[in-house]
């Protein structure tokens, strides 16, 4: 089950709700616990077993190391145990098929190469797991011997198929105290279909003009090129950040807290600050768990080059097990250390507009690299984008979509910076029944979408 899904929108969701407000404050997290492990075994029958398998190991494992140290005995080989399980399952499930490639091309043996099938959320709630113990480790909190609320965490299933990663400390307080209201409700409500509207009609109508162009056969015109790679650009950033919006607003119904995922990346003036702004529950994760642990920024500047190497390295490798991901975050890296250490300086003389201009330049590049698997095809493209590989300067493809798309195209680029947020927020204050109003045509022409189009699941779900 999904969140973008009619099930989960007029059944699921309404139903959990319900119960959740009516139960006494003791069995909500029993609701949520059991809410959630339907979720995800709605979808996922068999690997519901290994989420379970997850939540219980951490769960042990982290009062285990709560036991050890109040002992003042060594809790590093618990820690370390639940480390390699973990790296273990994401790499036996996200990796065999890419490993056993590689292995067979260079013994020359004969593994099967046939990718397995990867548990939905698997690389999110194990994350989420993970950072869990490591902070019952540094003391950051205490481990949580009440295992419906811990399964409850560990399962929610607002975060679970494609995050945010959310962390223990943030919501511990949530867990126990519960603050459920109808204003809340309703807030809750209104970021769920600010997300469903992103996702359906933004993000899913840019999915198919890119199905379609894919389809088309042809090799591209320069512009068709570059419409393709704007649309791909637009596509993911609304599929993500609309799943983000749709999981914290169902977080707010329950009486969660959430942190944003996404702060308008695309109006940031260098990547550095896109990555500030982009996936920020993944960004912040790898910074206090991999970075900070290696040293950050206060060591040598050789070895501060290998910390953002290693980090973004394993930033792509968690994406997908395909080259294209870690040399997409090999790309990053470079383009980080670049800005941290050769040409800082230049990027901040530039004007607002030009800094944007350049940030989104690489980004869009990074796209390129992150979205084809096949080097022939990322070559192809990027010589389009360039004109040398190209049809044409523009085509009959092209012409099309810069007239049927040019209305969605402006909406996307209004959407992605905070000029509607601004608005909206005054029509809030201002003008109830209009926002109202403008909420639920958002909210039916979202569900007209989901019905009367192919469904379209989530881009990071993948992952």
């Amino acid at each position: 089950m999904l969140l973008n899904s009619l099930n989960f929108i007029f059944a699921f969701l309404p139903v959990v709700l319900i119960l959740f407000y009516v139960v006494p404050g003791k069995w909500k997290n029993l609701v949520l616990a059991l809410a959630s492990i339907f979720f995800y075994a709605w979808g996922e029958p068999v690997y519901v077993v290994l989420m379970l398998f997850s939540a219980v190991m951490h769960y042990m494992l982290a009062i285990d190391i709560g036991r050890k140290q109040k002992r003042s005995r060594s809790a590093v080989p618990s820690l370390v145990f639940v480390i390699v399980m973990d790296v273990f399952i994401l790499g036996f499930f996200k990796y065999y098929g890419f490993l056993s490639g590689a292995v067979n091309e260079l013994l020359g043996t004969g593994f099967s190469t046939s990718a397995l099938t990867l548990p939905i959320g698997l690389s999110f709630y194990t994350f989420k797991n993970l950072s869990y113990v490591i902070d019952v480790y540094k003391k950051k909190c205490e481990p949580e011997r009440d295992p419906i609320t811990f399964m409850a965490y560990a399962s929610l299933f607002a975060c679970m198929s494609a995050g945010p990663i959310v962390r223990y400390a943030d919501i511990k307080e949530d867990l126990y105290v519960h603050n459920v209201y109808m204003s809340r409700l309703g807030e809750g409500a209104r970021r769920f279909i600010l997300g469903l509207a992103k996702k359906v009609l933004l993000a899913d109508q840019l999915s198919m003009m890119i199905t379609q162009i894919q389809d088309s056969g042809s090799s591209m015109s320069m512009v068709t090129a570059w419409i393709y790679l704007f649309a791909y650009t637009m596509q993911i950033f609304f599929d993500f950040s609309g799943y983000s919006d749709m999981a914290i607003g169902v977080g707010n119904m329950l009486g969660f807290e959430f942190k944003e995922n996404f702060d308008y990346p695309y109006i940031a003036k260098s990547v550095t600050e896109f990555w500030r702004r982009w996936h920020m529950s993944l960004s912040g994760w790898f910074r206090d768990y991999v970075y900070i642990p290696l040293g950050g920024n206060r060591v040598s500047v050789l070895c501060h080059l290998r910390n953002i190497v290693i980090v973004w390295c394993l930033t792509g490798i968690w994406h997908g097990a395909t080259w294209n991901f870690p040399v997409w975050g090999l790309y990053y890296a470079v383009i980080l250390i670049g800005e941290k250490y050769v040409w800082k300086n230049l990027v901040s003389r530039l004007p607002g507009w030009a800094a944007n201009t350049y940030t989104m330049l690489l980004v869009m590049f990074g796209w390129l690299i992150f979205m084809n698997t096949s080097w022939d095809a990322a070559a192809g493209m990027f010589a389009s984008l360039l004109g040398f590989g190209a049809s044409s300067l523009i085509d009959v493809t092209a012409g099309y979509y810069l007239k049927t798309g040019i209305l969605l195209f402006a909406l996307c680029v209004l959407a992605a910076r905070p000029v509607l947020k601004k608005l909206s927020e005054r029509f809030i204050e201002r003008y109830t029944i209009v926002t109202v109003l403008v909420y639920l045509v958002m909210f039916l022409l979202s569900i007209g979408g989901l019905v009367f189009n192919s469904y379209q699941p989530f881009l990071y779900m993948q992952f």
